[in-house]
């Protein structure tokens, strides 16, 4: 096969064309046969060994050389149609030609040799230099995968996939279209299993390797910069293929340009994800900040008219005065709801600006129970902060906005007539602030959830609003 691609004659036939080719030699030869002298005869010999040489390779020439040697003694040198030698100085011409053939024949080959070499090498540059260029301008995973399968198929004659981990790190097999689906490679519980193998150690494993050398599927493991991004599995023509270094090499720099195109498409879509994200942040909390503006004013006329209501002479009855004092509480925890609303969108934009003082913690933790004195009317509310509290240097309006969401979130996951405790001590060279309940607490892998916007606990109490 490698003959007929390169166009030349098939190894059989090389030798056949070197014998028909001696045999013309000899004819053309023999009318010059006493109008020319036997040493310009034997130069045509000799140009003939040469171009065979030249043109067929080692083999071919070696073969030309012993049948020059034979036709020149046998048809040219007296006496004719035997392979006596009258002349023993024809003896240095019948060494001299068959040295000619065989050093023409050892050059040629090694000629040979090297151009098929440089082509290989220029072959394999040139793959590699489209595969890299195919390879630079994909955007989705998908086209890797259909990009180094026809890649490897061309270069390698042979069948090829890629087996993508999930978000656990088990191999699968990705989706093949209708078109695809036919020259999808089928592997077996056991493949799948030597595939997850080579990614969990990013070793090569399978056929031609020390692990499992008996499977019938080479797995490359596509490690990149920063962690193996698959594997790929191949299913060669021919087993001897696997065996060669200069294939292993060239494969393996096809895996690591696929994993580095796997790794940057990663990164693209990790980029996009986070770009949408912030744009979705930043449309949210400008939608926060718009509703707050435009909700703090009325509601601050609902706080003064409920409160003017509840506390006006003369006095409601009680029924309508209980209702009052309702409306009242309700009126004011919506405007701490969205004055913290407001709040949360100017942090978020970066424009709060923070009144650091040393101050006492003590005095920030009253403030904070006072402000939720309307909370903790059906809790027990103790302190225990340690008596040796230095000063500490916080913004004191902000760390009670803090103090207060906590208390009214303890409010709501506890039953009421539960303990809520505030406590602070001294811990090496910081100040731990707490605030305790025995309420159910976070659900077990959702504590990170816990500083997340609009995060809920799996059920709250009884507590209206």
């Amino acid at each position: 096969p490698a003959d007929a691609a390169s166009g030349r004659p098939g190894r059989h036939w090389r030798y056949i064309w070197t014998v028909a080719a001696c045999i013309v030699t000899t004819l053309v030869a023999t009318p010059m046969l006493g109008h020319f002298e036997l040493a310009n005869i034997v130069m045509l010999f000799l140009l003939t060994e040469v171009l065979i040489a030249v043109r067929f390779g080692r083999g071919p020439a070696i073969l030309a050389a012993f049948l020059s040697v034979a036709a020149f003694d046998f048809f040219f040198v007296p006496p004719r149609f035997t392979l006596e030698v009258a002349d023993l100085q024809y003896l240095v011409t019948f060494a001299v030609m068959l040295v000619v053939g065989l050093i023409a024949g050892h050059l040629t080959a090694g000629l040979r040799y090297q151009a098929n070499v440089a082509s290989h090498r220029e072959a394999r540059a040139r793959a590699l230099y489209e595969f890299a260029r195919a390879l630079s301008s994909v955007l989705q995973t998908d086209q890797i995968f259909d990009i180094t399968r026809g890649f490897v198929e061309r270069t390698f004659r042979a069948k090829a996939t890629l087996l993508l981990p999930d978000d656990a790190g088990r191999l699968q097999l990705p989706a093949a279209s209708q078109e695809g689906a036919a020259r999808m490679l089928h592997l077996s519980v056991l493949d799948l299993g030597i595939a997850q193998w080579a990614f969990d150690h990013a070793t090569p494993a399978g056929m031609g390797t020390d692990t499992l050398p008996g499977s019938s599927f080479f797995y490359l493991p596509l490690v990149a910069p920063m962690r193996t991004r698959g594997v790929l599995a191949i299913q060669p023509g021919n087993r001897r293929w696997v065996l060669i270094p200069e294939q292993q090499q060239q494969l393996g720099t096809f895996a690591t340009l696929a994993a580095i195109a796997l790794e940057r498409v990663h990164y693209i879509e990790v980029a996009q994800d986070a770009l949408v994200r912030m744009e979705s942040e930043r449309l949210r909390n400008s939608l926060l900040a718009a509703l707050s503006h435009d909700l703090r004013t009325p509601l601050t006329s609902l706080v003064g008219l409920s409160e003017a209501l509840a506390m006006g002479k003369p006095l409601l009855p009680p029924a309508q005065q209980d209702l009052a004092r309702a409306l009242h509480e309700e009126a004011l925890r919506m405007s701490n709801l969205v004055s913290n609303l407001l709040d949360m969108a100017r942090i978020q934009s970066g424009e709060v600006k923070l009144n650091l003082q040393w101050q006492h913690l003590e005095e920030v933790v009253g403030s904070a129970l006072r402000a939720s004195v309307s909370l903790l009317t059906r809790h027990e509310v103790q302190t225990r902060l340690a008596s040796d509290l230095p000063l500490v240097h916080f913004d004191a309006v902000l760390i009670e906005r803090v103090l207060c969401n906590l208390v009214e979130n303890a409010t709501k996951y506890t039953p009421p007539g539960s303990r809520i405790v505030i406590a602070a001590d001294i811990s090496g060279q910081y100040m731990e602030v707490a605030v305790l309940d025995n309420g159910p607490g976070l659900p077990v892998g959702q504590e990170e959830a816990l500083f997340e916007k609009f995060a809920r606990g799996e059920r709250e109490s009884a507590t209206p609003g």
